[in-house]
């Protein structure tokens, strides 16, 4: 009796497998071209998450410049090439001006702020951002004064170094972190406070987290 509901629940998954293998073949015939996806999962397993841009221009290079992949249950739509895009984001902007939803964003910002939100929402926060930013004075002369005092600030940090060779990427991401401190708050931070330096580490170790292999799993999902 128990091999015989077992063989039952085989034949059944065995069917379950054979119907979403037959369901994506026939939804994959007015689809862009790409490898073949596994049922569940689709091609999760075929992609490298440590460098998902990377994996992504690869199946476009061998699928041509429209091509798609599946993560998870997504269908994933990937442009190579300068005239693709410029096609989808140009010529067809309207169509193509929502942002994609990302797990990790939607939990935390729940379709709100200027990065994740879309449509009408989008809009109003662009235009209200926007508008304040240049009433703090971007796109005017105050703000050439503000890069030209942080300039300053970084040559001078430049000249500590007393000419031995170091990575200038930490100074940099401090120097124009401090522009948009000034015009935000109309005030620098110097390169040693703590607090400025504890703000850039939570927003580095948040993107780090976004980005990570296990996180971009868990989106397809």
């Amino acid at each position: 009796m128990e091999l015989s509901a077992f063989a039952t629940a085989l034949l059944l998954c065995a069917l379950t497998f054979l119907v979403l293998v037959l369901i994506r073949s026939r939804k994959a015939s007015n689809l862009p071209p790409g490898p073949a996806p596994l049922p569940l999962i689709g091609n999760v397993l075929q992609l490298d998450f440590r460098n998902l841009v990377k994996a992504l221009v690869k199946v476009g290079s061998t699928y041509g410049p429209v091509s798609m992949v599946y993560l998870g249950q997504l269908p994933v739509v990937i442009l190579n090439g300068h005239d693709v895009v410029r096609e989808a984001l140009l010529d067809n902007g309207e169509v193509f001006n929502d942002r994609g939803k990302i797990a990790v964003a939607e939990i935390a910002f729940k379709g709100h702020g200027i990065l994740f939100s879309n449509g009408e929402r989008w809009k109003q926060m662009r235009r209200f951002s926007l508008s304040t930013l240049r009433n703090f004075g971007m796109g005017k002369r105050s703000l050439e004064e503000r890069v030209q005092e942080e300039a300053k600030c970084l040559g001078e940090e430049f000249l500590k170094r007393k000419g031995a060779p170091f990575n200038p990427t930490y100074l940099l991401s401090l120097a124009v972190s401090n522009v948009i401190c000034s015009v935000v708050f109309g005030d620098r931070f110097d390169y040693e406070d703590q607090a400025f330096l504890s703000i850039l580490a939570l927003m580095k170790e948040t993107v780090e987290i976004v980005n990570s292999p296990w996180v971009q799993v868990g989106h397809c999902f």
